[in-house]
């Protein structure tokens, strides 16, 4: 009897060991990427499962606002307080259009989601606005805050990410996510497929949608996620989410075409679940070749200043 359970106790082990090796395996043949730079951690383990150009310094665009919220809740200020649409302190506002009216109000906490979850420019500059110190107090904190995470190859010049100013690396936002992790209203935000908000002075409500159409799909467990668009940043996106049964932290910046970034994410999602790989389009491999040969075109004249005796 006593054999046969000691039988049963190495049979199972050698079970659970084996399941935990092959959780734990990584595909042997990688998967090519159209984003320029893209990196994926395991966020248990700490492990980086894929990387392609980590440190490339790039502009960010929206993907700022991530830092915009976490200095909102790091200044400790009312969320439910109501606050004026304002955007005079930002030049590079001045001629953004917005559904959101200039002058009206909004409690502070749905200023945050519009910013995370519908990008909202109006909204994530208000909250500069409504900082102590102001819009320049409020820039300084997010660099302040960049500093602290260990952002070494950041900088940001405004809360949007309209700026092409506003810069960081893959390798940086995984810092800002991790720490992020300690947010979960961020993650809450960040992840609701629409909300709808009511201002006053005067009184309209307006619907609002995820710029993640990953939210909406049942296949995906998003925990957090954010996207950028400018013509200088490209596609972006930075989600904590789940790929089989590991919990990671993924950001993908500057692919091209307008759904590159969401692909670039299902791509490693199959790749680490069923060691599959995925065809990148030619165009958007050859967009990819042009801003990298654009990128050594720029550095060589410094190279060759730095060279001259």
């Amino acid at each position: 009897m006593l054999k046969r359970l000691l039988t049963a106790t190495v049979c199972c082990l050698i079970l659970v060991s084996t399941a935990i090796q092959a959780a734990s395996k990584l595909p042997t043949t990688e998967q090519a990427m159209a984003s320029q730079s893209a990196m994926l951690v395991d966020l248990d383990s700490g492990k980086t499962i894929y990387a392609e150009a980590p440190n490339l310094i790039t502009p960010i665009a929206s993907v700022s606002k991530l830092m915009t919220a976490l200095v909102v809740l790091d200044a400790g200020l009312p969320l439910n307080e109501s606050i004026t649409v304002d955007v005079s302190q930002s030049p590079i506002m001045q001629n953004v259009v917005s559904r959101i009216r200039l002058g009206s109000t909004l409690t502070r906490k749905e200023a945050l989601a519009l910013a995370l979850m519908a990008s909202e420019n109006r909204a994530a500059t208000t909250l500069a606005h409504h900082y102590p110190g102001g819009f320049k107090g409020f820039v300084a904190a997010m660099n302040a805050k960049a500093k602290a995470l260990g952002m070494h190859n950041s900088h940001f010049e405004e809360p949007t990410g309209l700026s092409s100013h506003n810069i960081s690396t893959a390798a940086d936002l995984i810092k800002l996510v991790k720490a992020i992790q300690h947010y979960p209203l961020i993650g809450e935000l960040s992840t609701a497929s629409s909300r709808s908000v009511t201002f006053q002075q005067p009184r309209y409500s307006l619907a609002f949608y995820n710029t993640n159409p990953l939210v909406n799909r049942k296949s995906w467990k998003i925990q957090l996620t954010k996207t950028g668009y400018t013509d200088d940043a490209g596609h972006c996106l930075v989600m904590i989410t789940k790929m089989g049964a590991r919990n990671v932290a993924f950001v993908a910046l500057d692919s091209f075409g307008k759904y590159t970034h969401i692909a670039d994410a299902t791509r490693l999602k199959r790749w680490l679940t069923s060691g599959k790989t995925t065809k990148v389009p030619d165009d958007a491999l050859t967009y990819k070749r042009q801003k990298r040969l654009q990128r050594e075109q720029l550095a060589a004249p410094q190279e060759n200043m730095l060279a001259v005796p």
